[in-house]
């Protein structure tokens, strides 16, 4: 499975803080992404318990495809 991996930089700019898709379509250009995540950090409703905003810098984006090895079924 392949998901949307975004990375962020938080308010004060000492975290990174992941924010992944499972079900985004895998033919997204950059220019959708980075539009995507400018507008996601420009709503800044998502805080950690300190109240700071977690996803205000858009860092970086990545496709992770993980694959799953059976031992035994």
């Amino acid at each position: 499975m392949k998901q949307l991996d975004m990375v962020f930089g938080s308010q004060s700019g000492k975290t990174k803080n992941h924010f992944r898709l499972s079900y985004a379509n895998n033919d997204l250009n950059k220019e959708v992404i980075q539009k995507m995540m400018a507008d996601l950090a420009e709503l800044g409703i998502f805080v950690n318990k300190s109240g700071e905003q977690i996803y205000t810098t858009p860092i970086s984006a990545k496709y992770v495809e993980t694959t799953d090895t059976p031992i035994f079924e």
